[in-house]
């Protein structure tokens, strides 16, 4: 589990940078041809783990509800993100880590909802809920990467 909790870090760590380098403007800028932006990615894996995580198990998590409704799977962007809720990504990207490995350690997930997820991988496990998180924000910080070529 600790190199899966440190992909994990390493991963966040490279979210947090975009609120390093990109304004608030660009932050919510959606390109031509793209459904959502930087910021809604963002929004978007913090949302995912927790369901992975935390839903999956049964377990209450560390995010606001708002959040989680906001950028579950299935939504998009409709509005700006204001700089308060930026302020608040940015700083649940950091302070989701080390109280969901305190809630792995103190053994908090002690059941897990088996399920499919929508791109057909199948979740028996907490274990397979944090690997698929891994990948999950992998595949999101991709599309991040794509998005920035097209901002100015």
């Amino acid at each position: 589990m600790e190199s899966l909790f440190s992909a994990w870090k390493t991963s966040r760590m490279a979210y947090l940078r975009f609120f390093e380098n990109y304004s608030l403007e660009q932050l919510n800028y959606i390109p031509k041809g793209f459904s959502n932006n930087l910021i809604w990615n963002i929004g978007h894996i913090i949302a995912t783990q927790h369901k992975l995580i935390y839903i999956g198990s049964e377990a209450k998590g560390h995010i606001p509800d708002e959040i989680f409704n906001r950028y579950q799977s299935g939504t998009r962007p409709t509005v700006p993100v204001s700089q308060q809720e930026a302020d608040l990504l940015k700083s649940l990207l950091i302070e989701q880590i080390e109280p969901t490995i305190r809630d792995f350690n103190n053994k908090k997930f002690v059941s897990y909802q088996e399920r499919t997820t929508g791109t057909g991988f199948h979740l028996t496990s907490i274990y397979d809920a944090f690997e698929w998180n891994n990948f999950h924000e992998g595949l999101h910080l991709g599309y991040m990467m794509s998005i920035r070529k097209f901002i100015g």
